[in-house]
């Protein structure tokens, strides 16, 4: 890559992202949004369910994110052989970690909804889904390995055909397992747990054949022996980190959760919807870290650190932008876009209140997702570990319970804690990248 032809690109680039990410938020979405058709039960058991699963989830995608900062850098300095040993030892890790996930997420599972709290209505539905789907979290967890090595040499367009190719997959799979066809039954929330894993089953298996027939990357078991020990260090050195980050945050919503499933079934399900319409608030500021992310490691692989504070600020301004935007147009739809959902009167007076809230909470979470992205590629790892455990601790979980349960707010309360939270977070993320301390930490 030259430097005219690659680092100006985080637009040209963010868009196959955008399109990716956007289908495979979807998967989850598309779930909630069908099964809501076959039972309103169902909705609030996959909810509960996902919020743990979310969890494992998102410490896969940041063990891959540390493998494409990693091959962005050495793609930088043009070291083919250390790229090819981070894709064979990323697949490798998050192949053990994803299973090893899986076993005990399936073993504890009953301990985890007990602290949850979920109803004892859903209790068996969201037993059901998430034994199923939380077996092939392996599937999940190879894919995105795969993800990481088409991202970090910006083969972006290649991971959106794919997800593209599988959302389609996964729609008409849904259709027909949740509400019958012909001889097949209707299965309900035992069909869209079985659609789910099939299609991050051939998610996996059409990567790896693009992988292995057109991505120039050997990933071979001759890189395991011996077992590069100083690679895994790089990445976990990132990945643990970052996903210390992200595990307080998930665990932060689950303790949210619970304090939202103890105001019954209308407020969960006012929840999940608003946060599925969330999702496209900021699904474009995910796809613009990312790419972000991509070129600030390249940038800085390629010792062209001076070019890299203005992408970062015009990237969080976009962001920004982009955000507030979709979620004040939401807003003032509200009752047209959760009439996709529900008809119910109360989930939609509530839910055109929680997206007024929300409105301030995307301003700071647009500055968070591409400036917690841009430290980490510049490998000032630590701060948005320390700021986000302690603020999402501190505010998230400290007000949202305050306003929510001891001033009797509600989830109105909860979404204000939640939005302070994020501003805040934003403010100091400003500031960090402001103060230039994050120079001079690449990790190559």
């Amino acid at each position: 890559m030259t430097k005219t032809n690659f680092a100006p690109s985080i637009l040209k680039m963010s868009w196959p992202i955008f399109i990716e990410v956007f289908l495979q938020m979807m998967i989850g979405n598309v779930d909630q949004f069908m099964i809501s058709r076959y039972s309103q039960s169902a909705v609030a058991a996959i909810a509960n369910a996902n919020q743990v699963m979310n969890v494992i989830i998102l410490l896969l995608t940041v063990i891959s994110t540390a493998t494409t900062i990693l091959i962005a850098q050495y793609f930088g300095a043009k070291n083919k052989q250390k790229i090819e040993e981070v894709c064979t030892v990323s697949f490798f890790f998050n192949g053990v970690f994803s299973l090893t996930a899986s076993f005990f997420l399936i073993l504890f599972r009953r301990q985890l909804f007990q602290w949850l709290q979920v109803p004892a209505a859903i209790m068996e539905e969201t037993n059901l889904y998430f034994s199923i789907v939380a077996g092939g979290i392996v599937f999940q967890g190879l894919y995105f390995s795969l993800v990481a090595c088409f991202r970090g040499h910006s083969w972006t367009k290649t991971t959106m055909l794919v997800s593209l190719f599988i959302n389609i997959f996964h729609i008409i799979s849904n259709s027909i397992l949740i509400f019958g066809l012909g001889p097949i039954p209707a299965l309900g929330i035992f069909g869209v747990s079985i659609s789910t894993n099939c299609n991050k089953f051939l998610g996996l298996i059409l990567l790896f054949y693009i992988f292995r027939r057109y991505l120039n990357v050997k990933m071979s078991l001759c890189y395991l022996h011996p077992f590069p020990w100083k690679t895994l260090k790089q990445i976990l050195s990132i990945g643990i980190p970052s996903g210390g980050e992200t595990f307080s945050y998930q665990l932060s919503q689950m303790t949210i959760m619970k304090m939202v499933n103890m105001f019954g079934l209308i407020v969960i399900n006012t929840k999940v919807y608003v946060y599925i319409l969330a999702t496209f608030c900021y699904i474009y500021s995910v796809a613009l870290s990312s790419a972000a992310q991509i070129i600030v490691g390249y940038l800085i692989g390629a010792n062209r650190s001076d070019e890299v504070g203005q992408k970062v600020w015009h990237t969080a301004m976009l962001s920004v932008i982009i955000c507030s935007s979709m979620t004040t147009v939401f807003y003032l739809g509200s009752d047209y876009v959760l009439g996709v959902f529900t008809t119910n009167p109360e989930i939609l007076a509530l839910g055109h209140t929680i997206l007024l809230v929300e409105i301030f909470l995307e301003l700071g979470r647009g500055v968070n997702i591409v400036m917690v992205a841009s430290l980490q590629a510049a490998g000032d790892i630590r701060t948005p570990v320390l700021v986000g455990m302690v603020c999402m601790w501190s505010i998230a979980v400290g007000m949202s319970y305050f306003l929510g349960i001891v001033m009797q707010l509600g989830l109105v309360g909860i979404w204000i804690g939640m939005a302070c939270d994020e501003c805040i977070r934003g403010l100091i993320f400003i500031y960090r990248w402001r103060s230039g301390k994050w120079k001079n930490r690449q990790f190559i």
